[in-house]
């Protein structure tokens, strides 16, 4: 698969499953991550690489999270309380999220004070490392899929991750083997999104 292959055919993979890439191709995507355009010179991101017992870790910080959050959301609500069966169902849901794949790449940003390169640049350039491993993830033949969720905007995960304040989690990439083969997507056409100046 050369370049523009790869540009033209990345999807998605929601369904994976061991194995998860390898030392050196982790190693790939990471130094992939590295590459993208960064104004400056500041690599104003960080990635946290969760595997293994680092996944029941964050398994284990979502529910923290979620069970705050759900307490939270009644306690604003007087005389309220929380329907039980709805919120085992919640707390089972976001305890099984980080298994949906044998390696996550979690992507936050780490801005840094720059007179001529704003906050929205830096997360543009954070935004641009994760598309740039999902791609060499793809070209080396795993699956892999950049989710975010509540939870990608909750302090408590943040704080348990040990992102600064003030930054932000870009994304899950979630990466392994796909479980199956995929239909590809077709082509996503272009000529509505697109005014020339000539």
């Amino acid at each position: 698969m050369n370049a523009i292959e790869l540009l033209l055919q990345r999807q998605s993979t929601p369904l994976l499953t061991e194995p998860a890439p390898t030392e050196a191709d982790l190693s790939t995507l990471l130094s992939a991550g590295m590459r993208v355009p960064d104004h400056a010179g500041l690599k104003p991101w960080y990635f946290h690489v969760i595997t293994g017992q680092g996944l029941q870790r964050l398994s284990d910080l979502y529910v923290e999270a979620t069970t705050e959050d759900l307490s939270s959301m009644a306690g604003l609500i007087e005389g309220t309380t929380i329907d039980e069966h709805a919120f085992n169902e919640k707390i089972a849901k976001v305890e099984k999220m980080p298994f949906r794949a044998p390696m996550i790449i979690v992507i936050s940003t780490q801005y840094i004070d720059h007179n001529k390169v704003p906050e929205q640049e830096q997360l543009v350039a954070a935004g641009c490392t994760a598309q740039a491993m999902q791609m060499a993830a793809f070209a080396l033949g795993y699956g892999a899929m950049w989710r975010t969720g509540d939870l990608a905007y909750n302090e408590i995960v943040k704080h348990g991750l040990a992102i600064e304040e003030g930054n932000e989690i870009i994304g899950f990439l979630y990466i392994g083997t796909p479980t199956k083969a995929i239909n590809a997507k077709p082509a996503k056409d272009y000529q509505n999104k697109v005014t020339y100046w000539q």
